[in-house]
């Protein structure tokens, strides 16, 4: 397969509305008195608003109505799993014919990036100091709002570039990178500011180095950045056997450019399976399926109990991937040069050995303990996701420190971590709200001693 075509593999499978489509579907929606699809939604997005304003040609209204609530609605509008949720919840669908809000959201979205539009009247950065650890959905909406409400905000990425999994972890197929910087670049338009290749935890930045550099609060969005492995399966280790999360990302940076193709563990015409059922499996999967490769899943339940969104994994049956249901991989057995040879099978029909040239896992991830290991006082718990509290919302066993997504509720799609830190933003501004009240209490009661001294 040649660099073209591998590329041409890898356009957006779905294509945006245009003015007109996105007009008329708007035009369809029954402005529900009690709209369901509101309901549906995580972060309680005003649909019926925006769908109506588009309705009318009023962008800059539609745009407004989703920013009061959203701080990625170009990504959400592409990745969220709209069936479940607010299109899942809209009265049409009882006809089969919902409205596509996802598309909706994505054109409102694009045309804004497209023409320039949000110009918010932003308030001055007076109201506290606060640093978000990483890039991803929930930290990205936790500097948005708190950016809206008069906070100075710094984010510490590890990575070279800001969007966390957004970046590196979802195939540009289905998010291009182009569409996440445009995001972000909104984020930073709000007076965020990006410290990026900085890994909080490494080469004496820590919990502490930020308070002592002056911060309020600290938010970690971190996620579940160590990919789950399957070590007690014999010959685990065999080369050929790696993750589904490595894969992604080096096939990402490949496709921008930052890495070449021999750096991507896959040769065309390779007989792939992936272990798992969830969003990475499809995404792992339909990826491989696009570099030439011989694709199965193996997934340990049955199609109605697979994670993954419905409409990916109907993609990924229409694209080629094929898919074996109550499998499990018993053994990995060696081929030449150590390399992996095939695997000893567990299904419904008894064991088997099956020839692949590559496994790749997606059995799940958990957080890294490399902020909680240079930190006293952040407690986690037995698997390592982090505890907090719910007054104020969010706070860890630290004072001062917050934590949301996934590295508190265990990996969740895109919208669900943003709900999540919607939520620790706010606790995060009533905790500096209070603090600063009691700095400037203190220092009213101090000047009064002293004026009392005289």
């Amino acid at each position: 397969m040649s660099i073209q075509e591998e590329n041409a593999a890898f356009q957006v499978v779905h294509e945006g509305f245009t003015t007109r489509e996105a007009i008329d579907e708007a035009k369809r929606c029954l402005h529900c008195k009690v709209p369901q699809c509101v309901k549906g939604c995580p972060i309680g997005n005003d649909i019926r608003d925006f769908v109506h304003a588009l309705s009318m040609g009023n962008m800059g209204d539609a745009m407004s109505i989703i920013n009061a609530k959203s701080n990625l609605p170009a990504i959400c509008g592409r990745v969220c799993p709209h069936e479940k949720q607010c299109q899942g919840h809209c009265v049409l669908g009882k006809k089969g014919t919902p409205i596509q809000i996802g598309k909706i959201e994505q054109f409102i979205a694009d045309f804004d990036t497209k023409m320039n539009l949000t110009r918010e009247n932003l308030p001055q950065k007076n109201r506290g100091k606060v640093a978000v650890i990483g890039s991803g959905p929930a930290g990205l909406t936790v500097a948005g709002d708190l950016a809206r409400e008069g906070f100075n905000i710094t984010i510490f990425e590890g990575q070279s570039e800001p969007g966390g999994v957004l970046m590196y972890g979802i195939p540009e197929y289905r998010l291009p990178k182009a569409v996440v910087r445009a995001e972000i670049a909104k984020i930073e338009a709000l007076g965020v500011n990006f410290v990026c290749n900085c890994l909080v935890g490494e080469n004496g930045v820590t919990v502490d180095s930020i308070f002592n550099a002056g911060y309020d609060a600290i938010f970690m969005g971190t996620g579940t950045a160590v990919p789950q492995n399957m070590d007690s399966t014999p010959g685990a280790k065999l080369h050929g056997v790696s993750q589904s999360t490595y894969f992604l990302h080096n096939v990402n940076a490949y496709n921008e450019g930052a890495m070449s193709r021999d750096m991507v563990p896959l040769h065309e015409g390779d007989k792939v399976g992936v272990i798992g059922g969830g969003n990475v499996a499809m995404d792992a999967a339909r990826t491989a399926i696009r570099l030439g490769a011989d694709v199965t899943v193996l997934y340990r339940r049955t199609r109605e109990e697979m994670p993954a969104i419905a409409s990916e994994y109907e993609e990924a049956v229409k694209e080629g991937v094929k898919f074996e249901w109550e499998t499990t991989v018993e053994e990995f057995l060696p081929g030449a040069n150590g390399r992996l040879g095939s695997c000893r099978l567990k299904t419904p029909d008894g064991e088997r050995k099956e020839k692949f040239d590559r496994i790749f896992l997606a059995i799940g991830s958990r957080p890294a303990n490399r902020i909680v290991s240079t930190t006293e006082g952040i407690e986690v718990d037995e698997k390592g996701y982090v505890k907090v509290v719910d007054r104020p919302m969010g706070m860890t066993t630290r004072r001062g420190v917050f934590a949301g997504g996934d590295v508190v509720h265990r990996p969740q799609t895109v919208v669900l971590a943003m709900k999540a830190a919607k939520d620790v933003a706010q606790g995060i501004a009533q905790y500096v709200d209070a603090i600063k009240l009691l700095e400037t209490a203190d220092k009213i009661e101090k000047e009064a001693h002293e004026e009392s001294d005289f």
